[in-house]
Formats: C-alpha cells, structure tokens, sequence
C-alpha cells in the first residue's frame, strides 16, 4: 500500500506539489532557452582542484548550460597529467593518472579527445579553472608569464577565436587566455578578470602576469562577470576567492554562461 502510494506520487505533476511543498519561485527553475546559442564545448583538465578540473565550476557550467537547454560537449588532451594529487593530505603521490580518463569522471564517460574539436560545431566553449589549467593545459604554475599552452588547447582557441565564437572561462584559466592573445605575443590584448588582490585572494600574482603580458585586467568578484564584446570573452573570478562557497561560484558561473548566451545571440 505504501509503495503504491508512493509511486503514485512521484508520478504526479510537480506544478501540484507547489501549494505543499511552498516552491514559491518553481518557474525560476524551468529551462530558459536563448535564440541563436544551443551547443557548447567544456574544455577539462582532469578531475580535482589540485591536479585537474575544478569540479564545482565544470559542474556549475554543465547545469546553467542544461537550465538555458543548451547542449554540451566535453572534451580533454589525452595524456599524462603533470602530477597526481591526493586530495585529503594535499601530498603529491607517485601515480600516472591521464586527463581525459580523469576528466570522464566529471563528464559521465562523455568525453572526447580534445584534438578532434572544431569551432563550427559550437556555438560558445568554456573553460572551468583549477590547477589542471595551469598544470596540464600549460605549465604556468611551473613558468609562469614564461608559460606554454597545450598544443591542441592552444589551436581550438585559436581556431574560436578566428571564426568569431565567444570563450568563457573562469578561475585560473583566463591566464591563458592572457598568454594566448596578450600584446606581448602578437595579439591585441583582452579584457577579463582573475578576481581581485587581499587575504581572500590567494592567486592575486596572476593578475600581474596577465598585466605584463599585455592585457587590461578588471576587478570583480566572484559573483561578478567581465566581459570583452571585442574579442568576444567572458571570464569570472569562481574560486580565485578563497572564501567564495559553491553558491557563490554557481552564481557567478551561472551569470558567465547568461552573458556568454548574449553574446552569441547577437552575431550575425
């Protein structure tokens, strides 16, 4: 009797359980659609903030993308990571660990070799932060502003770059796209943010380096987007703020994707 009533329940309309269960602001929670952008692409380094992809902010993307029914791709260099990290010590530990089977984890085994990607198959693609960012995607964390950017990494955002598609990245990552199209190596210079400097900032050098490298650095906190409708990038701080909570990054990852979903709404 119980589990028939049960079943009975789960099978209902959720628009009858809003007087019950008080979901006041139950519409807030329905898929928002944009008109022109419907496919991204989910650029990973791994799965961990200490040697890979952030996984709060990759995941933060995956649901604002789902919430606007976008669909999304994710993709990863099939390789070695730098190191591997044990994330309850914080130690390094002597194990081989590849990012792309890494990077499965956070995607569902959905995942594609970054090699095979190709801007005319998405309309926008995002890059979540984490020290795979600056550990396996470049080795900024080792060079910094001397840094290299993964080959393959280094030619998908060229190639989106060119053909006018818009980059949103967040945490660590806009350094890269610093090193990427800064004045010092040929490019016009961008304009993002890597959040601000102070005691909840840990990573506020990275602003400098981005500023050496020849681009216009904004403050903003975590919540808070940038955006370069130039060149067609916008980044926010996530975890950069030591302080931030996951709310707080899925907020401003969340206002990344809704500012990214503009932008691509207005191309021609």
């Amino acid at each position: 009797m119980i589990a028939k009533s049960l079943t009975q329940a789960f099978r209902l309309n959720p628009m009858s359980l809003r007087p019950a269960m008080g979901f006041a602001s139950y519409e807030s929670l329905q898929r928002r659609e944009f008109k022109k952008f419907k496919k991204a692409a989910i650029v990973l380094s791994g799965c961990g903030v200490y040697d890979g992809s952030e996984i709060n902010e990759a995941i933060s993307i995956m649901i604002s993308l789902s919430q606007h029914n976008v669909a999304y791709q994710c993709f990863a260099p099939n390789k070695d990571q730098f190191h591997t990290i044990n994330h309850l010590k914080g130690e390094e530990i002597l194990q081989k660990r590849n990012v792309m089977q890494e990077a499965a984890r956070i995607a569902r085994g959905n995942v594609k070799e970054l090699s095979t990607i190709t801007a005319g198959d998405f309309d926008a693609i995002f890059c979540p932060g984490g020290f795979g960012a600056a550990k396996n995607l470049s080795d900024f964390a080792t060079q910094g502003e001397r840094m290299t950017i993964d080959p393959q990494l280094e030619h998908a955002l060229k190639q989106y770059h060119l053909a006018r598609r818009v980059i949103g990245a967040c945490c660590i990552f806009p350094v890269i796209l610093a090193r990427l199209f800064g004045k010092s190596t040929g490019g016009s210079g961008v304009r993002l943010t890597l959040g601000s400097k102070g005691k909840e900032w840990p990573y506020g050098d990275s602003i400098e380096v981005a500023k050496v490298l020849g681009n216009e650095l904004i403050t903003a906190d975590v919540n808070e987007v940038v955006i370069d409708e130039q060149n067609l990038i916008v980044t926010t701080p996530a975890f950069m703020k030591d302080t931030a909570t996951y709310f707080d990054v899925f907020q401003g990852v969340n206002n990344m994707v809704q500012a990214v979903g503009k932008l691509v709404d207005q191309q021609k």
